[in-house]
């Protein structure tokens, strides 16, 4: 698991450090509803929310657009991105989180589970 998760491949990474890394970069965003918004990333957070700058938003039928200078769009509305190669290149993985406290495991507390401990 550990070797996996230093040499994963670029489709794997996870979506927030690909996110991080993209700020300041242009970025295309289509919402579940099928509208689509090109823009400048400026923030996002730990939900996917995104803060665009210089958007373009067209319509679901591609047929109307329009130029906002910024918007704000909800992560769980966020159907796909598509992000500039270059981002890609610049990801820094986040570290991968262990699951249990090393610690604590293998000393016979608790009820069963990992670590042992359990009646019998």
């Amino acid at each position: 698991k550990g070797v996996f998760a230093r040499f994963a491949p670029w489709w794997i990474m996870l979506p927030l450090s690909l996110l991080r890394a993209g700020k300041d970069n242009p970025m295309l965003v289509e919402l579940k509803n099928g509208e689509t918004y090109n823009g400048i990333l400026v923030n996002c957070d730990i939900w996917m929310n995104l803060s665009l700058r210089d958007v373009v938003c067209t319509s679901r039928d591609g047929d109307k657009f329009w130029k906002i200078p910024e918007c704000y769009i909800r992560g769980n509305n966020i159907k796909y991105l598509r992000v500039p190669d270059e981002v890609i290149d610049k990801v820094v993985e986040e570290p991968v989180k262990k699951e249990r406290n090393d610690r604590f495991q293998g000393r016979g507390r608790g009820r069963g589970g990992p670590g042992g401990g359990g009646r019998g």
